[in-house]
């Protein structure tokens, strides 16, 4: 009884851990696909943010705060380059519609 038993875990493990590991690559895919499409998606907003209010010369309060908040959440994602120097122009306009700057 013991052998069969040895037996049965012997072909069993390897199999069920086999299943186990492709599990877990097959989530990290989508893991990675879902952080690539949120960057992507923060980037487009920030792009449209930066060419907005840089065309108008001010940004209204709530805008920076949005515009900070997603850049925060961009950079964590991975993202950098171009749109750390857009936030660095963004930072430099002065706010609307008598705004503060948490600075």
């Amino acid at each position: 009884m013991k052998e069969i038993l040895t037996q049965t875990y012997t072909i069993a493990l390897p199999v069920v851990l086999g299943y186990i590991v492709w599990l877990l690559q097959n989530q990290k895919k989508d893991r990675d696909a879902n952080t690539k499409g949120t960057m992507l998606l923060l980037r487009v907003q920030l792009i449209e943010y930066h060419d907005k209010y840089m065309k108008l010369g001010e940004i209204p309060s709530y805008a920076y705060e949005n515009f900070e908040e997603m850049y925060e959440a961009y950079h964590k994602l991975g993202g950098n380059g171009m749109i750390t120097k857009m936030k660095e122009e963004i930072e430099e306009l002065h706010l609307g519609k008598g705004g503060k700057r948490n600075e």
